[in-house]
This record gives C-alpha cells, structure tokens and sequence, in this order.
C-alpha cells in the first residue's frame, strides 16, 4: 500500500489541479441520486485532506472545491425533482431503490425544511433528499437558504479532521512532511474505517430486507 501511496502523493503534488476536480467530483457524485450511494465522496474528500499540511493542496481551494461539488450536485438533483414533481420518484431509475426513496421521504416528512441540513450529513440518503425536496414541492429560495449552510459546514467537517490529524503527527509524533509518513496512516485509517462501516451498513440493509421478505405472507 505504501508503494502505491507514495506515487499518489507524489502525482497529486505535480499535478494539483487534478487533486482539486477530483474532490469536487466526489463531492459533486455523492450528491447524485443512485450514484451518491456507491462513490465513497466523503471518504476521498477525507483521504486527500491529508496532502493539505504537507503543501501538495491548499485549504481554500480544497474547500472551495468540495463546497462547489456539492452545491452543483445537490441542486442539479433539487430541480430534476422540482421539475418533474412526485412523478421522478416512481420512474427508474429510483424505483431500483425503494428503500432510500422511503427513508428520505420519510426524513422530509419528519424534519420538513431541516431534512435538506440534516441529510447533508446523513449518508447514503443526502443523495436522495435534495431529489425528494424537488418532487415534493419545497421552494427553491427555501431549499437554498438551508442547503447552502449545510455545505458550507460540511465541507470543512470533511476537511479539518485530515488537516488537524495530519499537523498533530508532525507536531507532535515528530513525523516529517517529506516522510508521508502521517499520510499514510491517516489515509490507511480513513479507508479502513470507510470499508468497515460499509460492510456493517450492507450487513444491517441486508438483515433487514430479509427479515422484511420472511414477515410477508406467502400466497
């Protein structure tokens, strides 16, 4: 892993316009209905945070970046669903997600104007709220008013953990920039938890969808 890391590390400081489109696709993709629920935005956006302190990516651009994905994608997603009403959430390819469709409804409907904060930080279903906020009929002043707020908090909580992770090793482990070394292991930890909370998450899905089919009457 190491010897595939340090070349990452390496390209991405060559090449740091690359470093930033690939935070604000991820930020932008997670944010897109179907597609939100499978790229990892939030873990790449924490793994590149990384390369901040070391100088291979600046902190403004870094959130610039993230914030603009995700205003772009929330919205795209918003005025699909405001243009096409409630009719977006019974056509394919959201009917291949019966499960996330009814938990953001349900979310809209528990949280109302907050659900657009909230989910903003609730994966998978922040990419299926601002959809259902669209087909559901909430206004686009007000959709903004809270959605842009949540970006703008979500980006730096993305962000900062890497940043501060990063500036204490080095401060404070004595580990040196041009070693990688905090890198590594910041990168390493946030991919591993990443993949464990994924496979608890399918694990938990799954049981449930089973314990529902067995619940059903059989004809």
């Amino acid at each position: 892993m190491t010897s595939f890391l340090d070349p990452l590390i390496s390209f991405v400081s060559a090449h740091a316009w690359l470093g930033y489109l690939t935070l604000f696709l991820a930020a932008l993709l997670e944010a897109v209905p179907m597609v939100g629920s499978v790229i990892p935005g939030s873990t790449i956006i924490l793994a590149l945070s990384a390369l901040v302190p070391g100088g291979e990516l600046k902190l403004p651009w870094v959130l610039l970046a993230a914030a603009l994905g995700a205003v772009l994608g929330d919205g795209s997603a918003y005025w699909i669903g405001h243009r096409r009403q409630r009719e977006i959430l019974n056509t394919w390819p959201l009917t291949n997600y019966p499960r996330l469709v009814a938990e953001s409804e349900s979310f809209f409907n528990r949280f109302g104007t907050w659900a657009v904060f909230f989910a903003r930080f609730v994966p998978p279903i922040r990419a299926f709220v601002p959809v259902t906020a669209g087909a559901l009929g909430m206004a686009p002043a007000k959709f903004y008013a809270v959605n842009v707020p949540a970006i703008l908090l979500w980006a730096p909580a993305h962000v900062l953990p890497g940043v501060l992770a990063i500036s204490a090793l080095h401060e404070y482990a004595g580990l040196h920039h041009h070693g990688h070394v905090g890198k590594h292991i910041w990168i390493l930890t946030v991919v591993g938890v990443a993949i464990v909370v994924g496979l608890a998450i399918w694990t938990i899905r799954r049981r449930q969808g089973s314990a529902v089919a067995e619940a059903k009457p059989r004809a």
